[in-house]
């Protein structure tokens, strides 16, 4: 018996070192924020050959990749990726939403509870304690606790969601004092490498610099004019056109906002990246690894100039030099072929409705401040009351304590008048109760995107969404109509790249549909873990084949 136990005991333990040699050392997920399918191809003539050409052409190229939910906004777009499931179940229904309990707004990963690491600031009082299931990092430690799991972005989301709870260390931008820093849920001190990244004062350097376009600037044939109506203009500049002096920008104080409006920052984000590789050891021995970086600067800065800016086709191809800085950094320190990466976004967006109006296709503001006004004084004639708390992520949120107290009428009355009122706006193409979304099943795509991002504890009482092209404004200004977002159910949000590259991964095009809640499923069979807690993706058996 004790023979036969100990053969059973040997073949275990060789099996599971089988296991991890087929499982890369290190995993590396890259998330850009608001990065549109179509820059990779648009772009492509501009890209060098060792960054998004190389993930192209030598890795597997989802082409058609698109978010299952909305609102797709950066925080719910990385939960998605990195627990396999839609809002629905973990929960992050939008980047902020109102709070019934505090009647305020709050923010996905905001933690009052928590210290800051790295700074006095408030930056630092965030974690993921509104997340309300596990990520693919997560079930990682909890398999493995040697296994070491490490996130960084500009954004707190974007650094804090894709480490999930037992993240080894989740690192983000301070705009308080242009360094990275954590908060007390994830340590009591940063380590000796970050405080020595953050004595180098990389930002102060950066502003010092002045942005210009990396090719001369009359090259720049995929994008429109350089001096667009359409875009916002930064802080110091009188036209929003190149280049921009960042210290003629904003004199002799540092300015670590803007900075993160310009390519820059991603470069200080990869080199921080980089960094982590080296001082944490990650991917040097058998035992997987985790690398998490979410590219901010690309939204920060897309929603000032719009997808048909020299300002962003320059952020790309500035971002592609990054993205083979860190492939080299990966082949040198982990191996050529020890690492498996991939690549995708948490969103795309819409061009500046403006732009679409004056181009004469459909798309368009809604004013939504006029609109609410209107409903609070319908419901106002109607029940002696207007009952609206807040109006936040196109959700209407009801006085539930006030509507008790009432006699003449029910809650189920009060929402199905609020829906009428609602179905008759212009641009809005559906509304939903909030009951209708949390009992019925979906009765066709669009309500299934809603349903999808639908939690009842965090969303409101009635949900609508607008028709393609259309944003929501606060009031009908010139201002309103320059730079654009993103939010809605419809393709120019939703389709986004998705590359792997590396170890096991084969030079492939996949054309079938994939959802972003599959890259975690995908994970979760190369590292041969179980599948996190409430994951309802599928495996992209493509990439799995051998």
């Amino acid at each position: 018996m004790r023979y036969i136990s100990l053969c059973v005991f040997t073949f275990f333990i060789s099996m599971l070192g089988a296991q991890q040699e087929k499982s890369p050392k290190l995993i590396i997920g890259i998330v850009v924020d608001q990065m549109c399918y179509d820059y990779l191809y648009r772009y492509y003539d501009r890209f060098g050959e060792n960054g998004f050409k190389k993930l192209m052409n030598k890795g597997t190229n989802c082409r058609n990749t698109k978010y299952n939910y909305l609102p797709t906004y950066t925080g719910p777009g990385h939960a998605s990726i990195y627990t396999g499931t839609t809002p629905d179940n973990h929960g992050i229904v939008a980047n902020d939403w109102f709070d019934k309990t505090t009647r305020q707004s709050v923010n996905c990963v905001e933690d009052s509870l928590v210290t800051p690491i790295g700074t006095i600031s408030g930056y630092g009082l965030f974690s993921p304690k509104n997340l309300k299931v596990n990520t693919i990092t997560d079930q990682l430690k909890l398999t493995y606790p040697k296994a070491k799991v490490i996130s960084m972005s500009i954004k707190n989301r974007g650094a804090i969601l894709p480490g999930g709870h037992l993240s080894d260390g989740s690192y983000w931008y301070d705009f308080a004092s242009g360094e990275f820093i954590t908060s007390s849920f994830f340590a009591s001190d940063l380590p000796n490498w970050v405080k020595l990244f953050n004595s180098e004062k990389h930002v102060a350097n950066y502003m010092g610099k002045t942005w210009k376009t990396y090719y001369p600037i009359e090259t720049y044939t995929a994008s429109g004019p350089d001096d667009s109506p359409y875009e916002r203009l930064l802080k110091g500049k009188s036209t929003p056109t190149f280049p921009y002096d960042l210290k003629e920008m904003t004199g002799i104080a540092v300015d670590y906002d803007l900075f993160t409006y310009t390519p820059f920052a991603n470069t200080f984000l990869n080199d921080f990246a980089m960094a982590a590789i080296e001082n944490e050891k990650l991917g040097q021995d058998n035992q997987t690894d985790m690398l998490c970086i979410s590219f901010s600067t690309p939204d920060i800065a897309g929603h000032e100039f719009g997808p048909y800016s020299i300002e962003i086709e320059d952020m790309y191809i500035r971002l592609d030099i990054e993205i083979a800085k860190l492939i080299s950094s990966l082949e040198e320190q982990v191996g050529e072929n020890e690492f498996t990466l991939f690549l995708t976004a948490d969103h795309a967006v819409v061009p500046v409705p403006q732009y679409l109006i004056d181009k004469k296709l459909p798309g368009g503001y809604f004013i939504k401040d006029e609109h609410i006004a209107k409903l609070r004084n319908s419901i106002l004639q109607e029940y002696g009351d207007d009952f609206v708390l807040a109006v936040q992520n196109n959700n209407i949120y009801l006085d539930h304590d006030q509507i008790k107290l009432s006699t003449e009428f029910t809650k189920t009355e009060l929402i199905k008048f609020v829906i009428n009122e609602v179905s008759t706006w212009d641009h809005v193409k559906r509304v939903y109760s909030g009951t209708q979304l949390y009992l019925n099943a979906a009765k066709d795509n669009w309500m299934s995107m809603v349903k999808n991002g639908y939690h009842h504890e965090e969303s409101g009482d009635v949900i609508f969404i607008l028709e393609p092209g259309y944003l929501p404004k606060v009031s009908d200004v010139e201002a309103n109509k320059q730079g654009t977002s993103h939010g809605s159910a419809f393709n120019y949000d939703t389709h986004v790249p998705l590359l792997w590259y590396g170890k096991n991964i084969r030079a492939q095009e996949l054309l079938r549909s994939i959802s972003i809640t599959d890259i975690a499923a995908t994970l979760a069979h190369l590292m041969y873990l179980q599948m996190p807690s409430a994951l309802t993706g599928s495996p992209i058996l493509e990439l799995l084949e051998d």
